[in-house]
């Protein structure tokens, strides 16, 4: 019996042996390809690249010593109620006649990394048009703006650029120059995709064209504190008095300045310092796959579906146990990410992201997300927002109901138009023929009338003419081969429209 044992744990410590001298090659192997792709980069290049790659070889060294998931399901705890504080009691406080003092400590971020792809638009995503010509960088610098003009402040705005979006950005930054407000910009990291079998960069030099065009990719905004620290930004608003950013996607047009929760956070004494807000809100069955915050090990942490066991992953979705997710609208103190910055004490989960390049190469991004580092920082919390600061335009479903008159826009803000008889925002479902915004955009001659619209499916190929009302629920299905021009002043109320209706100008 004692043989058997022995043998036993012999055998699995030559296994730990061996997966230790396999880690170390693959590392080890790993170096020497940075090092040959920074050798074709000229002298500036290679020193910006090396400090990305600096933090790639961290990102791949932990990516090798985790396995496993990263969370222990039996240790997963509702966060305690005072960790998570609803809106509503952050608001009673009021504000101070000297807001103004606080604004002027605060900065703007906004993730600006993406591309317009997955709305079939080329160039960057802030860069689509979302109402009334104004794209989301538009209504961004107005919404600062009128902050600065009202409160006669200098909040200054900062965007998180990607290499992807870097330098279509700036071009159009040109526009903003006499607007009142200072706009700054970092780019993201730049890493190298690397092959799922060899575990190897599939790059083979540092440019970005030809056969390197798949080559690289930014690490998710979780990279933010890295490269914000690593741009020379962050010290020089430090160096300007600035103590908090509030960081937030660029196309959730819901994520403007709130002055009841900056005030919350710097009304708070020294010694209880919050260093970061999650603002969260309550998850509807739309919401199901968001991150949510539990307590673990006496930290609020940000849980990621990625992160959750096969066997949990309904528990997870259940709005019953987990009934709020991140909206990721994040307020960050940046002393505290000076701190631990310099520490290397920012501990987030990577999140392994599997791809198939068009030539049928599986390749994996090794990211992280902004809001995981909630652990890391002191006295951190969650607040219980309303729906009405999550607004994200991710399809052209969205794009739908950002444009028509459910909303009303002033001063580059979306609010629920004040017609609306309920506060829940309908349910849109538009078809593969509406995903592309130029396609989208054809089939409306103007934006439908949906005020009092709670339900919307369309499929297949299908037209609206002008002033079409929408009230209730709508199901509007052309099939295949079949089309269905909905027309001009029409009224359609708790209808289904099938099969095929034509109408042409005589």
């Amino acid at each position: 019996m004692s043989l058997t044992v022995a043998g036993e744990f012999d055998l699995q410590g030559a296994m730990t042996e061996f997966q230790e001298k396999l880690r170390q090659q693959h590392e080890e192997s790993m170096h020497r390809e940075l090092e040959a792709l920074l050798a074709t980069a000229n002298k500036e290049e290679a020193e910006i690249s090396r400090k990305d790659f600096d933090g790639f070889k961290k990102l791949f060294h932990r990516f090798l010593q985790v396995k496993g998931p990263s969370v222990n399901w039996t240790k997963i705890n509702r966060p305690p109620e005072d960790l998570i504080q609803p809106y509503d009691r952050i608001k009673a406080k009021g504000l101070p006649d000297d807001i103004t003092t606080s604004l002027n400590k605060l900065v703007v971020v906004k993730l600006n990394g993406g591309l317009g792809t997955s709305m079939g638009c080329k160039g960057p995503k802030s860069l689509i048009s979302v109402r009334n010509e104004n794209t989301f960088l538009d209504l961004t610098v107005q919404q600062i703006e009128h902050l600065n003009k009202t409160f006669n402040t200098d909040v200054p705005l900062v965007l998180m650029n990607s290499f992807n979006t870097d330098e279509d950005t700036k071009k159009i930054l040109q526009k903003y120059s006499h607007h009142r407000v200072n706009i700054h910009t970092f780019n993201q990291s730049r890493y190298p995709r690397i092959n799922k079998e060899s575990l190897l960069p599939i790059a083979k030099g540092m440019g970005l064209n030809g056969a390197n065009t798949e080559a690289w990719y930014p690490p998710g905004h979780g990279d933010i504190y890295a490269s914000f620290h690593n741009s020379g930004l962050l010290d020089k608003l430090l160096a300007e008095g600035r103590e908090y950013i509030f960081v937030s996607n660029i196309d959730n047009l819901g994520a403007t300045v709130d002055l009841f929760i900056l005030h919350h956070l710097m009304s708070l004494p020294a010694d209880r310092r919050c260093e970061f807000i999650m603002e969260v809100t309550d998850k509807t069955r739309a919401d199901v796959k968001g991150g949510t915050l539990i307590q673990y090990e006496d930290h609020l942490r940000l849980l990621e579906i990625a992160q959750v066991p096969k066997a949990h992953v309904d528990e997870f979705k259940s709005v019953t146990k987990f009934k709020i997710f991140n909206t990721n609208n994040l307020w960050i103190s940046l002393p505290a990410i000076k701190r631990l910055q310099e520490k290397n004490a920012m501990d987030m989960e990577i999140i392994v992201n599997p791809k198939t390049l068009d030539g049928g190469l599986n390749v994996i991004q090794l990211e992280t997300a902004v809001g995981a580092a909630i652990k890391s920082f002191n006295n951190a919390m969650g607040v219980n927002v309303p729906r009405s600061r999550f607004l994200p335009v991710k399809t052209s479903s969205d794009l739908l109901l950002v444009m028509s008159n459910l909303y009303s826009l002033d001063a580059g803000s979306l609010t629920m138009s004040k017609k609306r008889e309920f506060l829940t925002t309908p349910h849109v479902k538009l078809g593969s023929s509406f995903t592309k915004v130029q396609e989208f955009l054809k089939r409306f001659e103007n934006i439908p009338d949906m005020l009092e619209l709670d339900h919307l499916t369309v499929s297949g190929d299908v037209t609206f003419g002008k002033n079409v009302s929408l009230k209730g629920t709508v199901i509007i299905i052309a099939n295949h081969g079949d089309r269905i021009d909905i027309p001009a002043g029409a009224v359609l109320e708790n209808k289904i429209v099938s099969g095929n209706l034509r109408i042409l100008d005589h």
